[in-house]
């Protein structure tokens, strides 16, 4: 059902870390799942399939974002983000979470909050614009980040449409991250972006320039695209909705595939024929200059109707490749076989 190039997938799995906050019909919880292994096999062997999915907690608004720290399962959830203590110990009996965060935005617009700590020790979340297109004040279109207790917020970067997926690079610690191109430019215009940024502080030109040369028709004027605003590191497909991000640092690809970028791509929903449903691949040089944006995993788009929607993508410790899938409430496992 799925192809990719010189890799098996498999369907099914997860760890007992978080892996995805969210299934079809349950946008109010948050879950995790458990594999204890195959059934009648060796003890600790896993079978890379869930045994378990767990709901730590209910009644939640949009949960989305999930990281993991010192024992502790970090949700984010609209206006919050919440801490459940001690999570791996107590799947069965979660405790109450404490607020970590509780005064961001409330819109549900874009509102999605994903979450992940940097090698700064820092708690990074992005909020994003509560519109397509305007001029909206901070901590819209930024991402923030934060110590792990919620204390002394700042934005860290700017001109952010709406960004659902980040990562850090293994070797320099750099931040990348997804950003939503605006609707409403025709199917062409603009494209998403992959964007890189090398130091705090930087704007990425949203709402005046978008992919580093389409200047917004009614905010570019003369703020255009030539103010110093960051480029994409990638210009993406129009309308092909980039979420999740990761680099590849596992060890069971063949090596090409070290530190090169996966993205999940959500999938269009305005354009007249539909683009994404896919897992990318951007390729980067020793410079860490984009060099190629090509498919890694596709079949979730038949002509024009779609079954599935990747979300998120996860380097497992054995190598292997997760891929979420909000549509069909999946996990799926893509491993490399000789």
């Amino acid at each position: 059902i799925l192809t990719m190039r010189g890799i098996d997938p498999c369907c099914g799995c997860t760890s007992r870390f978080p892996t995805i906050s969210g299934f079809p019909g349950f946008r109010d919880r948050a879950h995790l799942g458990s594999d204890y292994g195959s059934p009648g096999g060796p003890a600790g062997i896993s079978d890379q399939r869930a045994d378990e999915s767990f709901v730590i907690d209910f009644g939640l608004r949009m949960p989305t974002g999930l990281a993991f720290r010192d024992g502790a399962l970090y949700v984010g959830a609209i206006s919050l983000i919440l801490r459940y203590d001690d999570i791996e110990e107590r799947l069965a009996n979660p405790p109450e979470p404490v607020v970590v965060k509780g005064d961001l935005p409330r819109d549900t617009h874009h509102g999605w909050k994903y979450l992940g700590f940097g090698p700064d020790g820092k708690l990074y979340v992005p909020v994003g614009a509560p519109c397509n297109v305007c001029e909206p004040p901070p901590p819209f279109a930024t991402i923030q980040r934060m110590d792990p207790d919620g204390r002394n917020m700042e934005t860290y970067a700017s001109g952010i449409r709406n960004s659902v997926g980040f990562a850090f690079h293994p070797g320099t610690g750099d931040l990348w991250f997804t950003d939503n191109g605006r609707d409403r430019m025709g199917d062409n215009l603009p494209p998403g972006e992959l964007n890189h940024a090398r130091a705090a502080g930087l704007h990425f030109g949203y709402p005046y320039c978008h992919g580093g040369s389409v200047v917004d028709p009614r905010y570019g004027g003369e703020k255009g695209c030539d103010n110093g605003y960051e480029p994409p590191a990638q210009a993406l497909g129009a309308h092909v909705a980039p979420l999740g991000v990761t680099f590849y640092t596992g060890d069971m690809f063949p090596p090409a595939y070290r530190n090169q970028v996966f993205i999940a791509e959500h999938g269009s929903w305005d354009r007249s024929a539909k683009i994404g449903y896919r897992v990318m691949l951007v390729r980067l040089d020793v410079a860490g200059k984009a060099t190629s944006y090509e498919p890694f995993a596709e079949g979730w788009l038949k002509g024009q109707s779609n079954w599935g929607r990747p979300a998120d993508v996860l380097v497992m410790p054995d190598g292997a490749l997760l891929v979420t899938d909000d549509q069909a409430g999946a996990i799926y496992r893509i491993a490399y076989r000789e």
